[in-house]
């Protein structure tokens, strides 16, 4: 079992990947409600987060390339 699909075993379990997304998108950008954050706190692993937090990072990585190629050319 890779690392993406024990992921999404341990988040279908405990939430569904829409919240992990959201969750993970207002932690970003610091707008986490408190009853949120205490609802992703007693998740029993980690690992959905930070797979989504790793994957919106590279996302955000991309897309700022391709604005300033965009930009520049």
């Amino acid at each position: 079992m890779t690392l993406t699909q024990r992921a999404r075993k341990i988040a279908i379990k405990g939430h569904s990947l829409i919240q992990l997304l959201f969750s993970t998108l207002a932690a970003f950008f610091g707008v986490q409600s408190d009853q949120n954050r205490h609802r992703d706190f007693q998740s029993h692993s980690p690992i959905p987060y930070i797979i989504m937090g790793i994957i919106l990072a590279i996302g955000l990585v991309i897309g700022l390339i391709v604005i300033v190629n965009l930009v520049l050319t």
